[in-house]
């Protein structure tokens, strides 16, 4: 399933493939899961600078090496590179580690000291260079995104990445309709949660199950699929073995059914809109 990345963005697979502490596992199963999760049309890669110090980046640098047409590429700027000067020498530096001309996205990992303007400012001139296709934000709540609308203008924000996951739904309340209604993409991070996915004796463990073993899928193809049941969503699970990456594309041909979304959010209910957006 393939949904339009912003308005007016590139048609891409709504599971892509996540990088956060890919460096701490072993290197070469890393690349190796990269590469078949593009074979399996995981296209979106995600990174940041701040992975490892750059580490992430050198590892998808070396997984794309003669395959960067087939990647939609994004990495993500730490608040405090985020100066007119500091996020085109970070940008640079992300390049460099990634081994490529251009990110097909460029985020604001979360809010920090530099005026909004600053930061846009200098992404926009990015941007005017082919250094970043377009860009966005990340862990950006309803008020900052009203903001950061009234800094850039419309149609300029590509992205906001945000925790979301079936224990952690706040962005239901208020951030995914923003976004539907500004034509801003979501990308999901953590979608499994934390080393907290529900257990399969749990209640909603037990749910998942039970909806997996109807379309012959598995609990976390659920999960992704539940996630990404909106247009708007994209989810982007960490890849760092092949065999969780062919599970993770197997969730792209998943259709949940109207019964099956309504036991999943009866199961994991979104609570009560929090007094600030969670992120990890």
């Amino acid at each position: 399933m393939k949904h339009a990345f912003g308005q007016g963005g590139p048609q891409i697979a709504s599971i892509g493939q996540g990088s956060w502490y890919i460096e701490q596992g072993d290197r070469k199963e890393a690349i190796a899961a990269f590469r078949r999760g593009l074979e399996l049309g995981l296209s979106h890669i995600d990174t940041a600078e701040m992975y490892g110090d750059g580490r992430s980046e050198a590892i998808i640098g070396e997984a794309i090496a003669g395959r960067r047409d087939e990647v939609f590429l994004v990495s993500k700027v730490l608040p405090h590179n985020a100066s007119k000067t500091g996020a085109r020498a970070a940008c640079e530096r992300s390049l460099r580690h990634l081994k490529t001309d251009r990110l097909d996205c460029y985020l604001l990992h979360w809010r920090g000291p530099h005026r909004l303007a600053e930061t846009f400012d200098a992404f926009e001139t990015l941007k005017a260079e082919g250094k970043i296709l377009s860009w966005g934000v990340s862990n950006f709540d309803e008020d900052d995104l009203d903001e950061a609308l009234a800094v850039a203008g419309p149609r300029r924000i590509a992205c906001n990445q945000v925790l979301y996951h079936l224990r952690e739904r706040a962005i239901e309340h208020a951030v995914i309709p923003w976004c539907e209604r500004n034509g801003v993409a979501v990308t999901a991070y953590s979608p499994f949660g934390h080393d907290d996915f529900p257990e399969p004796s749990s209640a909603g463990g037990r749910v998942l199950a039970e909806i997996a073993s109807a379309h012959g899928a598995t609990a976390r193809q659920v999960a992704l699929a539940f996630l990404t049941r909106r247009a708007s969503v994209f989810a982007i699970p960490k890849a760092g073995r092949v065999a969780h990456v062919e599970d993770n594309a197997g969730a792209l041909g998943l259709r949940l059914t109207a019964a099956d979304l309504a036991r999943i959010d009866s199961a994991f209910p979104r609570g009560p809109k929090p007094h600030s957006l969670p992120m990890l």
